[in-house]
């Protein structure tokens, strides 16, 4: 059967890897520093995902895009240093790509993560050659903007589809027109991610290579 969709187009955090931990301790990092409280990284980990000065700004109530660049400035001092590298991989995962990949399909990263970062993780965990391109955040833009850029630029198509655990994922893929598919192994809860109806909802990284099966699978079921 042809697969319903061209290119798989992944998440990075609480999709491919688990970076909790380097996250949190980042982020206290630069909390303390601006001598605010750190907090429980259980407690963090609402903000793995969406773009850091959204982060900051909710943790700490502060809007001025001066001042939380400065958090993310001094996130990025400890998380480019070490927080990148305190990253667990999901388990499935690597096999589940090479099933894509085996099956014919083109796969590619959108993350709001800085894309140095996201590459050095992918090439951590021996990633790198599954994807074609990976497509990074910066301050102030928006994954339903990266998202567009990359139809724009022709690097994904209206078939394409946006594989994350969160509803910013869900969200900037529809914005787009392009389908797309929870994953409740990261950081979003089932409710945040049905609230946005993804055309798929997946359980564990073995059922994503029904994305190469013609798609005829749709919103599993834990």
């Amino acid at each position: 059967m042809k697969p319903s969709h061209d290119i798989v187009l992944f998440d990075l955090d609480g999709t491919l890897s688990d970076p909790l931990v380097g996250i949190g301790r980042s982020i206290n990092y630069a909390l303390a520093h601006f001598g605010y409280p750190e907090l429980p990284l259980a407690q963090l980990a609402a903000h793995v995902g969406p773009p850091l000065d959204q982060a900051f700004s909710s943790i700490t109530g502060l809007r001025s895009t001066i001042e939380l660049d400065g958090f993310v400035a001094k996130y990025r001092e400890r998380y480019g240093e070490i927080g990148y590298s305190e990253n667990i991989l999901y388990p499935g995962i690597p096999e589940v790509l090479h099933s894509l990949v085996s099956a014919g399909m083109s796969l590619g990263v959108c993350t709001s993560k800085r894309v140095d970062f996201a590459e050095k993780i992918l090439e951590m965990f021996g990633l790198s050659t599954y994807f074609n391109f990976v497509s990074g955040g910066e301050i102030g833009t928006h994954k339903w903007q990266q998202i567009q850029a990359l139809l724009e630029h022709c690097a994904i198509t209206q078939s394409t589809v946006m594989v994350g655990d969160r509803a910013v994922d869900i969200t900037a893929a529809h914005r787009n027109g392009l389908p797309a598919a929870g994953v409740l192994w990261g950081h979003g809860s089932r409710l945040e991610l049905e609230a946005e109806q993804p055309r798929y909802l997946f359980s564990t990284p073995e059922e994503l290579v029904v994305l190469a099966a013609g798609g005829s699978r749709r919103k599993h079921e834990a």
